[in-house]
């Protein structure tokens, strides 16, 4: 039985949310928990449940806060976060998961686990849903400047993903660019392509926004300032047309019944789109499975992060990503090794057997 770490104190609404989603995944999900934080805080939640062998408490006299930057974040030797870490990298958990500062827990995991053998950067991996299954974004906000062959690798990390954890069978990859012509795009985005063709990787180009819920592609690369502002375009969006509907049927009586009738159809809707439903972002490329949750996570959200760490550890992907990459073996250029292995697909669909 896998053994998680969970960030108490990490989120909006910590410890509180987070306690009631842990111990809905240690019911369900059949999966140990550790809930580092105040312990005293801590304790307080647990009591207005019924108390389960499955859920630990470690002590952790530090809270990172929401807004605090990375740097001060790693000057707290006793956070909920970096005690969690430091857990894993002692091998008593297997995986960390918070809702807390997602900048701070990036720069914590590296600090403390560094990354995977061969891998340049880590990336912030999403799943968002599209019209087929879902898409996978990377990077979603881990590094704002990036070279070529960090995207080639995301692209690589991200494959390995939608393969092991959402069962796609040689996802489709595209780097998001302002066109699918060739000429579009920047630096960035024509050598990105350019290395990503030279690989056996199943690269279709370019890809626009739009493709993320079409179907059209399974892995978007690209840096990570445009997967954020992607990111956070979503949300927004996503927000807005809630509000929408919501002001829409509550317009006047027939708009009332409409809802009621609709009412079924508009839930399963919702339950597609909702992040809750997808868990957390990986920290993909970190030596160890790092989840982080959204800031305003839910019980629901928060028990899917803990499944999405679950999968994670379950799949192996760490160790798939270190095979694979060290197949390409030489030197690296920009973070990428020098021999570009062409034989990647076939390597990728052996390990989807497995």
């Amino acid at each position: 039985m896998p053994k998680i770490a969970v960030d108490a104190m990490g989120g909006d609404h910590a410890p509180r949310v987070v306690v009631d989603g842990a111990l809905l995944a240690a019911h369900e999900l059949g999966v140990g928990i550790v809930l580092v934080g105040e312990k005293e805080a801590v304790e307080r939640e647990l009591a207005r449940h019924p108390r389960t062998s499955a859920v630990e408490v470690a002590a952790a006299s530090q809270v990172v806060t929401m807004h605090e930057s990375p740097s001060s974040a790693l000057r707290k030797k006793d956070s909920s976060m970096k005690v969690a870490f430091e857990m894993m990298k002692r091998g008593e958990v297997e995986a960390v998961v918070s809702a807390g500062n997602s900048g701070a827990m990036m720069a914590t995991g590296m600090f403390v686990m560094g990354t995977l053998s061969e891998v340049a950067r880590p990336a912030i991996l999403i799943v968002v849903p599209s019209i087929t299954k879902a898409t996978v974004i990377i990077d979603a906000g881990a590094n704002v400047d990036c070279k070529p062959g960090h995207l080639v690798q995301f692209g690589l990390m991200g494959s390995i993903y939608a393969e092991r954890i959402l069962g796609i069978k040689e996802p489709r990859i595209g780097v998001l660019s302002n066109g699918e012509e060739d000429g579009k795009g920047n630096e960035l985005t024509r050598a990105a392509s350019e290395q990503l063709s030279a690989t056996a990787l199943n690269y279709i180009g370019y890809v626009e926004g739009r493709d993320i819920f079409n179907g059209r592609v399974d892995v978007i690369v690209c840096d990570g300032f445009t997967g954020n502002v992607a990111l956070k375009t979503m949300e927004g969006a996503a927000s807005f047309a809630g509000e929408v509907l919501k002001s829409a049927f509550e317009k006047n009586l027939t708009s009332r019944l409409g809802y009621l009738l609709a009412r079924s159809a508009l839930r399963e809707a919702y339950r597609r789109l909702d992040y809750a439903e997808y868990g957390g972002a990986p920290l993909i490329g970190l030596d160890g499975v790092g989840i982080i949750a959204h800031g305003g996570s839910n019980p629901r959200a928060i028990k899917n992060a803990i499944r999405a760490a679950r999968d994670e550890v379950e799949q192996d992907v760490n160790r798939h990503i270190v095979d694979v990459l060290g197949e390409m073996g030489g030197e690296a250029v920009d973070g990428l090794p020098r021999k570009i292995w062409r034989r990647l697909k076939s390597k990728i669909e052996t390990l989807g057997e497995k």
